[in-house]
Order: C-alpha cells, then sequence, then structure tokens
C-alpha cells in the first residue's frame, strides 16, 4: 500500500495524524544526515503495527512530501 505523507521535522512530540490527503509525520528528529527518515520508518511501523523491513520511502527521501510503501498492510 501506497501513502502520502508529509513530515514535520523538529517537532515536540512523534505522532501520525490522518487527514484528507494522506498522513502528517511528526518526528523529533531534524533533517541531518538521514535522521528524520529513520525516525520516520519507526514511528510508521509502529503506526501500523507492520516491522521496520516492510516500509520503504519510493520519493521525496529529501523533502517533506514522501510516498512511503508499506509492503503486505491487510488495512488500514
Amino acid at each position: 500500500m501506497k501513502l502520502a505523507i508529509k513530515v514535520k521535522p523538529g517537532s515536540r512530540q512523534e505522532k501520525v495524524e490522518k487527514t484528507i490527503d494522506g498522513y502528517i509525520a511528526y518526528v523529533k528528529e531534524q533533517p541531518i544526515e538521514n535522521k528524520a527518515n529513520r525516525a520516520l520508518v519507526k514511528l510508521l511501523s509502529e503506526y501500523f503495527g507492520v516491522p521496520k523491513s516492510r516500509i520503504e520511502i519510493l520519493t521525496g527521501k529529501r523533502s517533506k512530501q514522501k510516498i512511503v510503501e508499506i509492503k503486505n498492510l491487510s488495512c488500514l
């Protein structure tokens, strides 16, 4: 399943919100040396209850707008 996610790095708390357009993910890490992307993958794995190895950032690795694929996700 592919999801549109907007990432907000440097947030006070980590959380995921569902919106009309997709999801907004708030991560504490700054976008330096890929830290925010790793935090995003960890946060999504906890939110959807899947292992981190099933989550892949397809587009937007250097952007706040990302397309993320979660493999073998049965339903939201």
